[in-house]
C-alpha cells in the first residue's frame, strides 16, 4: 500500500463524515443576497398608514395571502401564529424581536376590519396590511410574489390563486430565509433559530 493511497483512504471518510453532517446551518441564510423586499406605503388592521420604516430593527415574517381564502391561508397563518407563541415560551427575547405580517392580495375584500378579525384569531402582535390596488401591486413586485383572481361564482365570490411562501426579513429588512409554514409551527421555530438572534 502506497503512503499516498493510505492518505486517501484516511482522507475520505473524513469527508464523508463533513458531507453528511447535517446539523451545522450553512455559513450564509439561504436568501441573503436575493432582490426581495423593498419600500411600501400600506394601511394596517387599525386603518393607519404603515411603511416599513414601522418595523426597522426588528426581524419580520411577511406571509401574502388572503382572509377569504378557504384553507391554505388559514392553515398556513395559523402556523405562523403557534410558531412565534412557542418561541414566546421557549426564548421570549427572540420573539420579542420578531413581528409576524399578513399582506393581503385581496384589497377589494380585505378591508382593516376584516384583517383586524383575521389576524387577531392568529396572534395577538400579527400585523395585518391592505392597501390600493397599485400599492398591493408593488409590494407583490418587491417580494416576487405571484397571485391572480378567479372568475367570480354565481354568487359573485371568487377564489385567488397566489404563490405560497413566507419570507424572515432582517432587521434592516433584507431577505433571510424561506420558512416551512406548510410544515408546521415546529418546523417554523426551528428555521427562525437558525438565523435570527
Amino acid at each position: 500500500m502506497t503512503f499516498r493511497f493510505l492518505l486517501c483512504a484516511l482522507a475520505l471518510p473524513a469527508l464523508a463524515l463533513t458531507a453528511c453532517n447535517s446539523s451545522q446551518p450553512p455559513a450564509k441564510p439561504p436568501l441573503e443576497g436575493a432582490r426581495i423586499g423593498g419600500a411600501f406605503t400600506l394601511t394596517d388592521q387599525n386603518g393607519h398608514t404603515v411603511t416599513e420604516q414601522a418595523f426597522a430593527g426588528k426581524y419580520r415574517i411577511m406571509y401574502f395571502g388572503y382572509t377569504f381564502c378557504p384553507d391554505v391561508c388559514p392553515t398556513d397563518v395559523q402556523a405562523i401564529g403557534a410558531a412565534v407563541k412557542k418561541l414566546e415560551t421557549s426564548d421570549p427575547a427572540l420573539a420579542a424581536k420578531i413581528v409576524p405580517v399578513f399582506v393581503t392580495v385581496d384589497p377589494a375584500r380585505d378591508t382593516p376590519a376584516v384583517l383586524k378579525q383575521f389576524v387577531s384569531a392568529f396572534h395577538p402582535r400579527m400585523v395585518g396590511l391592505t392597501g390600493t390596488d397599485a400599492q398591493i401591486a408593488q409590494i407583490k413586485t418587491e417580494y416576487a410574489v405571484y397571485s391572480s383572481k378567479g372568475d367570480a361564482s354565481p354568487g359573485g365570490g371568487y377564489l385567488v390563486n397566489h404563490s405560497r411562501q413566507a419570507y424572515l426579513m432582517d432587521p434592516d429588512g433584507k431577505p433571510l430565509a424561506l420558512l416551512p409554514q406548510e410544515q408546521g409551527p415546529d418546523a417554523v421555530v426551528t428555521e427562525i433559530k437558525r438565523w435570527a438572534r
